[in-house]
């Protein structure tokens, strides 16, 4: 019996791609937000209202977090799949939180963090081989 750990298959692979997908969209939103402010819109009245540069620099951390995740999980990191719940938890509260500044791209990355949730939870569910 070998030790070597299996790289990712079935959903994980699924999520894993979602991971790094998300995480560089994450990071070229925070990046539009930090060097050009003028193309997000600014509403008024909105309950939550942040500084645009702040939440670009928040974008950008967590998409690189998420992107470095995905990777490692890729690669058949199991500390990578409870990482990746979690920061995709964190990605689809802050997209929420995104939504009157972009509302067509919070969207739909706040649809790809619940698909990496739903995908991460589900696992891959083969059983072990005996020996």
């Amino acid at each position: 019996m070998t030790a070597k750990r299996a790289l990712a298959t079935g959903w994980t692979v699924f999520a894993a791609v979602l991971m790094i997908f998300g995480g560089v969209m994450t990071i070229l939103a925070g990046i539009s937000a930090i060097a050009r402010d003028d193309i997000f819109l600014a509403t008024r009245n909105y309950v939550f209202s942040f500084s645009l540069v702040g939440w670009g620099w928040v974008h950008l951390i967590i998409g690189a977090i998420i992107f470095i995740a995905g990777c490692a999980l890729l690669r058949g990191a199991v500390w990578a799949r409870v990482v990746g719940v979690i920061l995709a938890g964190l990605g689809a509260i802050s997209n929420f939180l995104w939504i009157p500044r972009y509302p067509l791209w919070a969207l739909v990355l706040l649809a790809v963090d619940l698909f990496i949730i739903w995908a991460l939870c589900a696992g891959d569910r083969r059983r072990p081989e005996r020996s």
